[in-house]
């Protein structure tokens, strides 16, 4: 019970990081966005943790899942907020993700992809396509490849949450969420670096440090040591459905901060996704510790 109440509180940050990023991307572009905000949180992973030393071959795995649940999430998630509202996000990140989890695993083997399941993907992808038709058609396009960025941040998000799983089993997570992010931090340092030179810093007021230290600070450091402490104790699966919570969190922060809402087609198309994402998951808690024990296959398995 008390991993389950820490995970909602992992999903009321991360919800509320969408509004908050999204205030950042107004004032610097999305790669220093992205570089900021982790740069905080690795600097007070590292003063706050004192994680254990790890094998060369170790660190080279903890630092593919950074490059991947790091680097390559939050690439695409500050992108698709440059190009997309926060709400839009807000739903389609945390609702894709549990879906495109269950279907690897039953794409490797990993877990069966039972009736209920099977007619839960059917329902999770009608439901995306009813959101992306509700996107109004006064928005430019940019909005459109706004929200299909977001489904790519989805995957990596999901990559992360499975390969992260055998780690966790040999590493605590706390080492594993420190050594990850200072590996998706270097990465997103290259990649901001050109763009650097053009922020101008001296306009950035107090509101803006303040975001950045607020989303390094508890969405970044704290939020994702309790995630990976959730995988490592209760599984992917579980862990992953608790991100239909993250919609909840995510759209009242953007309708607090933003004004953002979503139109009553993109609702309803949201309640479906909903419906196929929770049907994909529901069944997997007895079977929790096999998918687990599966997970901890996958990267031998991927080399």
């Amino acid at each position: 019970m008390r991993i389950r109440l820490l995970l909602v509180l992992v999903m009321a940050l991360w919800g509320s990081a969408f509004a908050s990023s999204k205030l950042a991307v107004s004032d610097v572009p999305h790669e220093v966005a992205g570089f900021l905000r982790f740069l905080i949180g690795a600097l007070v992973l590292l003063v706050v943790l004192r994680p254990r030393r790890v094998g060369l071959k170790d660190a080279a795995q903890i630092a593919g899942i950074g490059l991947i649940g790091v680097f390559g999430y939050n690439v695409l998630f500050f992108l698709g907020l440059s190009l997309a509202p926060a709400a839009d996000g807000s739903v389609i990140v945390p609702m894709s993700s549990p879906v495109i989890t269950v279907a690897i695993l039953a794409a490797l083997g990993r877990t069966r992809l039972s009736g209920p399941r099977a007619l839960g993907l059917a329902v999770a992808v009608a439901g995306g396509v009813v959101f992306f038709i509700g996107i109004p058609s006064s928005d430019n396009g940019n909005r459109l490849l706004g929200d299909l960025v977001f489904l790519g941040a989805a995957a990596c998000w999901s990559g992360y949450t499975m390969l992260g799983a055998p780690v966790l089993a040999r590493f605590s997570a706390p080492t594993v969420t420190l050594y990850a992010t200072a590996a998706g931090t270097i990465a997103l340092g290259v990649l901001a670096a050109p763009a650097l030179p053009e922020v101008a810093w001296s306009t950035l007021g107090l509101e803006f440090w303040c975001n950045q230290l607020y989303l390094g600070i508890l969405p970044t450091a704290l939020a994702y040591v309790l995630y990976y402490r959730a995988v490592g104790q209760v599984g992917p699966a579980t862990a992953a459905t608790a991100m239909f919570l993250v919609p909840a969190f995510g759209l009242g922060c953007a309708w607090l901060l933003l004004g953002e809402t979503i139109e009553p087609v993109q609702i309803a198309g949201a309640a479906l996704m909903f419906a196929g994402a929770w049907l994909n998951t529901r069944k997997e808690t007895p079977d929790e510790p096999a998918v687990t024990v599966d997970a901890v296959e996958l990267p031998s398995r991927a080399t």
